[in-house]
Formats: structure tokens, C-alpha cells, sequence
């Protein structure tokens, strides 16, 4: 069974380490947890590590894969799992060399856990695949290009945020009318009561690293020649709804 590091053990970080761990596997980390294997600093994590997984912040991933680099074995594969741009996973992967693979999570972590589908991209995309596909994680593997999954991770983005932005301003408007709870029985009905409980909740929990996300989602799409309409509108709705962003 392969040794898996985790550099970000936030909310996706720690449910993943904490179905690695039910499955068997050893686990590195940085948090304190009785079920995990303490590491002073990122080298110290990755050393020894079949597999590293980047789980912290667009923000944090580069520092976290240049401080990881000097520590990572030949054979290891490191796997950013970060929502960002295809140039920033571009940048990642030339840093890292034939080992790096670009990962994209399609689905809340939180409740699926290592069951979350995933596409990946990158040189070491297979072998990826090949680790995780038996831990219960769908992988498609989109291309030996780094970046290609981020792509399509954003352009699916732009309409799940798209749909959260609008669920958010409907339902403020019906409670400005005095009529939220007619209007949230109207949506679920449409898309469902889970999904809309967690289109509302996410956008809210989460604000600003989905405005961040958005934020790249626009930048690409204006890159790819579309105009960023429902993308700019969410990434302005998600920051207003972060403090101090």
C-alpha cells in the first residue's frame, strides 16, 4: 500500500486523510491527530512518500510544491488537488517535472470523501488514476497536459457558481418581498432540497475561495474568446459575501 503525504489538512484535506487512513494506508501529515504520522514541515511530510497531495489553496500551492520538490522521491507523484487556473498548474508542473499531475475534484469533499470524482492531467495522470481508482475514487484522465483538468474543473464552474450566485439572489429577493420560504420550496423542487441547501451553505461557507475561483474562471474565459458574464457576476456576489475580501 502506498504512503500518501498531505500538505493542507483543512476541511477536504482532513476528510481524505481520514478515508486514507480507514483504508489502510499510512498517512503524513502536518495537523496533530492521533491517527496521523506528525511532520515538523513540508519536506519532512513528503519524504518517503509514494504520493503527495497539494490540498491547501490556489494562494499556497506553489510555495507548498517548492518546499516539497527537494523531499520528493524519484518515483513519488505529486498531485495538486487546488481549484486554480490551468497556468498556475502549468507553472506547478514545471517545477515539479514528470512526477506532477493536475487534479480536479467534482464534487463537495466533505460528504463524498475518497468517492469524490476527479479528473486528472498531467504526466503522471495514470499513475494517479492507478493509486486512487482502487481506494474508490473515480479518475478520468483527461490528457498528459497539465492544466486541461483545471480547464474543465473552471468552465463547470462557471455554471455551478452560476447557479449558486442566482439561487442567492432570488431567495434575497423573495425575503425582501416576505416570501423566502414559498420561493425555496419553488427551487428545490427544480434541483432539489440537497443541492440547493448546499449551493446556499457552500457559497457562504466558502466565499472567498470560490470568489477566487471565479475569479480565474473569468480570466480563462476571456482568454478562450467568451465574454464572462455570469462568471464576473458570480466571482462580485462570492466577494461580497467574504469578509475583508
Amino acid at each position: 500500500m502506498p504512503t500518501i503525504a498531505l500538505l493542507g489538512l483543512g476541511e477536504a484535506g482532513s476528510r481524505l486523510a481520514d478515508d486514507l487512513v480507514a483504508a489502510g494506508l499510512e498517512v503524513h501529515g502536518y495537523d496533530p491527530d492521533t491517527e496521523l504520522t506528525r511532520a515538523p514541515d513540508a519536506q519532512a511530510a513528503v519524504a518517503g512518500s509514494d504520493v503527495v497531495l497539494s490540498v491547501n489553496s490556489a494562494a499556497a500551492a506553489h510555495t507548498a510544491a517548492a518546499e516539497a520538490v527537494p523531499a520528493l522521491g524519484s518515483g513519488a507523484i505529486y498531485a495538486d488537488l487546488n481549484t486554480s487556473s490551468p497556468e498556475l498548474k502549468r507553472a506547478l508542473a514545471d517545477l515539479v517535472g514528470a512526477r506532477f499531475v493536475d487534479v480536479a475534484l467534482l464534487g463537495p469533499v466533505l460528504v463524498r470523501g475518497l468517492e469524490t470524482p476527479a479528473l486528472a492531467s498531467g504526466p503522471a495522470a495514470r499513475a494517479f488514476a492507478d493509486v486512487f481508482e482502487p481506494l474508490g475514487m473515480p479518475v478520468d484522465v483527461v490528457s498528459e497536459r497539465p492544466g486541461d483538468a483545471a480547464t474543465l474543473k473552471l468552465v463547470r464552474s462557471v455554471f455551478m457558481k452560476g447557479l449558486a450566485a442566482s439561487a442567492l439572489e432570488s431567495l434575497n429577493a423573495a425575503e425582501a418581498a416576505g416570501q423566502r420560504e414559498w420561493l425555496e420550496g419553488q427551487l428545490a423542487a427544480v434541483i432539489g432540497e440537497p443541492l440547493l441547501e448546499r449551493l446556499i451553505e457552500g457559497s457562504h461557507r466558502h466565499a472567498a475561495r470560490r470568489a477566487e475561483e471565479m475569479d480565474a474562471a473569468r480570466e480563462l474565459l476571456v482568454e478562450l474568446g467568451v465574454e464572462p458574464r455570469i462568471a464576473s457576476a458570480s466571482a462580485a456576489l462570492l466577494s461580497e459575501l467574504a469578509p475583508g475580501r
